[in-house]
C-alpha cells in the first residue's frame, strides 16, 4: 500500500474539511459544529463504532475494527482560540473573535483522512484503530485529555500505544520531527494575593505597603530558577499578571499577580511551588503583610516512550525519507495535554512541518496571521495512516 499517494488521491477531502472547520472554530468545551461534522464523516466513512459526547465531553471516540487483539490509538485535538484572524484568507474564520490558530483544525482534517484510508484497508490491518478526537486542550481549567483518560478512552479495547502529531510552521513543509524522551514541558498555573493595609501614599509608615511587597515577591520568585534549580533541569518560572491600586496616592490594601511554571522533571516540578510559597512567606513576614496562595497543576511533561519513538522514527525515514525526518535536538518549555496518554501508554507526539515562507505560513502558532501549507495535509494523513498500520503489523508492544 503507498499510503502517500493514496493519502494526494483524497487531499481534496481533506483540505475541504479543514477549511470548513477553520471557518467555524469553537473554543474550549464549545466544540458542538465541530463533533458534529466528525461523527457524521466517520459514520459516512464506515467507521465501525462511533461515540459521541464521551466522557461527557464534546469528544468523538471511533474504532476501527482489524483483524487481531492490538488496538492502536490517534489523537487530533478539535478547540480553537480566542483570536481574531487577520490571515484575508477566503476560508477565514466567520466567528468573530475566534480562530484556529494552533492548527487543530488541520489536526481534525488529517485524522479524517486517515480514518478513510484505514477504512479502505481494514480487512489487512493487524487490529484496531481507535480514534480520539478530543476537546479542550488549549485550556488549563477544561483538561481534555485527562477527562477522556478518566473516562476509560484507552480501554475496551485496551490501547497499546498511540501517535499524534501537531502542525509546525517553523519546520519545513513536508518534515516531521520528534525524538524520545522529554518533548515538551509541564504546564502549571499559580495565582498570588498580598495583602497588606492601605494608607495615604505620604504615609507609608502608617500602613503595609502590598505594592512594595510584590515587587519583592517578583524579584525573588525570579530567582528561584537561577538559583534552587540545577541548571541542567530546564525550568521557567514567568510572573504574567499582577494588579494592584487604583491611584498614584494611594497604598492599596492588595495586590494580585499570576503565574505559569514549566519544567521538564516532576522532582523540580513538585519542589518549585514549596519555594514559591517559603519566600512568600518569609517576604511577608518581614513587612508585616499576609499572603494567599493557589497553584494548580496543568498538563505534566510530555515524555515520548523510548521504544515506541525509535520505531516511528525509523519507519518514517523508510517511508518518507531520511532527510524529511528530523530528530528534535532540544524540547520545548510550551505544553500539551497528549502528555497524559503517555502517562498511561506508551507513544510518540511529532511536529509536522507546515513552514512556507512563499505561501507565508511561517506565522508562529498563536498568532492573528497564523496559516498553514495546505500540501502538508496529506503528509501529515499519511504519516497517521502508515503508523497506525505498522505498529499493528510489527512486534512493538
Amino acid at each position: 500500500m503507498d499510503f502517500l499517494k493514496e493519502a494526494q488521491e483524497i487531499k481534496d477531502f481533506v483540505v475541504g474539511l479543514r477549511r470548513r472547520i477553520h471557518q467555524y472554530p469553537e473554543l474550549s468545551g464549545r466544540e458542538f459544529r465541530t463533533s458534529e461534522l466528525v461523527a457524521d464523516t466517520l459514520r459516512s466513512l464506515g467507521v465501525d463504532e462511533v461515540i459521541e459526547n464521551f466522557g461527557d465531553t464534546t469528544a468523538v471516540v471511533g474504532l476501527i475494527k482489524g483483524n487481531g487483539d492490538k488496538t492502536v490509538a490517534l489523537r487530533a485535538d478539535m478547540d480553537a482560540l480566542p483570536i481574531e484572524e487577520e490571515t484575508g484568507k477566503p476560508y477565514a474564520s466567520k466567528i468573530k473573535g475566534v480562530m484556529h490558530a494552533c492548527g487543530h483544525d488541520a489536526h481534525t482534517a488529517m485524522l479524517l483522512g486517515a480514518a478513510k484510508l484505514l477504512v479502505k484497508h481494514r480487512d489487512k490491518l493487524k487490529g484496531n484503530v481507535k480514534l480520539i478526537f478530543q476537546p479542550c486542550e488549549e485550556r488549563q481549567d477544561c483538561r481534555g485529555a485527562k477527562k477522556l483518560v478518566a473516562a476509560g478512552v484507552l480501554k475496551n479495547p485496551d490501547v497499546g500505544a498511540i501517535f499524534g502529531l501537531h502542525v509546525f510552521p517553523e519546520l519545513e513543509t513536508g518534515k516531521v520531527a520528534t525524538c524520545p524522551g522529554a518533548v515538551l514541558a509541564s504546564s502549571d498555573v499559580f495565582s498570588i494575593k498580598i495583602h497588606g493595609k492601605g494608607t495615604h501614599a505620604s504615609k507609608p509608615h502608617m500602613g503595609i505597603d502590598t505594592v512594595l511587597i510584590a515587587s519583592q515577591v517578583v524579584n525573588t520568585l525570579h530567582h528561584i530558577v537561577s538559583r534552587r534549580v540545577d541548571p541542567l533541569d530546564p525550568a521557567v518560572l514567568t510572573i504574567g499578571t499582577i494588579r494592584g491600586g487604583e491611584a498614584e496616592n494611594v497604598i492599596p490594601d492588595t495586590v494580585e499577580m499570576t503565574g505559569t511554571i514549566r519544567t521538564l522533571n516532576e522532582d523540580v516540578r513538585k519542589k518549585i511551588p514549596l519555594w514559591i510559597e517559603e519566600a512568600l512567606r518569609g517576604i511577608t513576614a518581614a513587612y508585616g503583610g499576609s499572603y494567599e496562595f493557589e497553584y494548580a497543576e496543568g498538563t505534566p511533561p510530555l515524555i515520548n516512550d523510548k521504544k515506541v519513538t525509535e520505531f516511528a522514527m525509523n519507519s518514517l525515514k523508510e517511508f518518507l525519507g531520511e532527510e524529511n525526518v528530523l530528530y528534535l535536538e532540544k524540547p520545548s518549555m510550551g505544553g500539551e495535554d497528549f502528555a497524559e496518554y503517555l502517562k498511561i501508554v506508551p507513544g510518540t507526539y511529532f511536529r509536522l512541518g507546515t513552514g512556507n515562507k512563499k505561501k507565508e505560513t511561517t506565522f508562529p502558532l498563536h498568532n492573528p496571521k497564523f496559516d498553514i501549507d495546505e500540501d502538508a495535509l496529506p503528509v501529515g494523513t499519511a504519516v497517521l495512516s502508515f503508523l497506525a498500520f505498522k505498529w499493528l503489523s510489527s512486534m512493538v508492544k
